[in-house]
């Protein structure tokens, strides 16, 4: 068998799971050991992030559930030593498929999200059907990882899985690259010196990140002080989104960019970074923020802000969809002088401490 460690997952399309995966999988070539990224679709954002020395192995499967057959003739074919998947579909389908090439492949599957909370807020049948397919299969599972302890928890009570059968692992976020691509120039007209501060939110325009909450805090401190909002992302709630804006009258004071590559010196130069989410997993964005120095301001949902803000110590932490305690909030970080510093907390999360601890769980010899 080769000594070979296989990452899968749908497509490189910009998201924290995606993104994690491509730095783990960068992390892993850098320590001189043979990676596969093995892709359902090799198309997305972070394609061109990564390594060279990390091969890409395209299944060319119009969606996850069509990989199942081109997966198992990969592992069939390659026999790595280890497969790490991520997000749950593909958690699936890499069972399936480990069963269906008869190999003696490790097989990890990692969650990224709270499933409880992440199945409340969808409609969607078939993705109604995944805790049942969890429940059926994650126990065949060789590992079971968890991106923090609140979906560690959370996985454990709702497929009835043993919680010391979870082990928890927090995303490979800082590096060395991060925080230089974080002192790039930035020219936009709203950094200048003269100008009114900068409030800063990232993540896909989706319903998870509950913008609205977010867009209607930022109209009540608008009524109090002057500055300005970005959102970085993009998602299916745009059209949404700027409709509301237009009603708040927050045109001239609201900026969505849409997906950028390198959020990094916006982290920098804002005033403040808030993330208004209804659910995470462990919200990389918040790390990577602190990691460029920006202050601090969340909500406490499931899972993830209280955890790496160790319960409001790095940053205010506020209850989700209470847009009233949110502007006051980001209006008295605003109004201080001083800040935690965040950096601290932030080296917590570092891209070699993780691919250690995936080594570890994945293939310890190989250490």
């Amino acid at each position: 068998m080769d000594q070979r460690i296989a990452l899968f997952l749908p497509s490189l399309r910009g998201g924290g799971a995606e993104r994690a995966m491509s730095i783990l999988a960068n992390g892993i070539a850098a320590r001189g050991l043979a990676v596969d990224l093995v892709l359902a679709k090799a198309e997305g954002a972070y394609i061109g992030m990564i390594d060279p020395a990390v091969r890409v192995v395209d299944l060319q499967a119009s969606r996850v559930v069509a990989s199942l057959r081109p997966l198992a003739g990969y592992l069939r074919q390659e026999r790595p030593y280890a497969l790490l998947s991520a997000l749950d579909h593909a958690n699936i389908v890499a069972l399936w498929a480990r069963t269906m090439a008869r190999v003696s492949t490790r097989v990890a599957v990692s969650v990224r999200n709270t499933l409880s909370v992440a199945q409340a807020n969808t409609r969607l049948g078939r993705t109604k059907v995944l805790p049942i397919l969890m429940r059926l299969h994650y126990r065949s599972a060789d590992r079971v990882i968890a991106v923090s302890e609140g979906v560690a928890n959370d996985l454990a009570h709702a497929i009835k899985l043993p919680r010391e059968r979870i082990h928890v692992i927090y995303n490979p976020v800082v590096s060395d690259k991060l925080l230089a691509l974080s002192h790039k120039p930035l020219s936009h007209p709203w950094l200048a010196h003269d100008q009114p501060p900068v409030v800063l939110a990232i993540g896909r325009l989706a319903a998870a990140k509950d913008y609205p909450t977010l867009i209607q805090a930022f109209a009540s401190l608008r009524q109090q002080r002057s500055a300005r909002l970005v959102i970085l992302g993009e998602g299916e709630l745009r059209g949404a989104l700027e409709q509301r804006i237009a009603q708040l009258g927050l045109t001239d004071d609201v900026l969505l960019p849409g997906f950028v590559d390198n959020p990094f010196p916006w982290m920098r130069a804002c005033s403040l970074f808030v993330l208004s989410s209804a659910w995470e997993g462990l919200p990389n964005v918040l790390i990577e923020a602190m990691a460029c120095g920006a202050p601090i301001v969340s909500t406490d949902c499931p899972s993830g802000p209280a955890e790496i803000l160790e319960k409001g110590r790095w940053g205010h932490l506020m209850p989700v969809g209470d847009h009233e305690r949110l502007a006051r909030a980001m209006i008295t970080v605003l109004d201080s002088q001083q800040h935690p510093d965040v950096t601290i907390r932030a080296s917590r999360f570092t891209v070699e401490r993780a691919v250690s601890e995936y080594l570890r769980v994945l293939a310890p010899h190989l250490l």
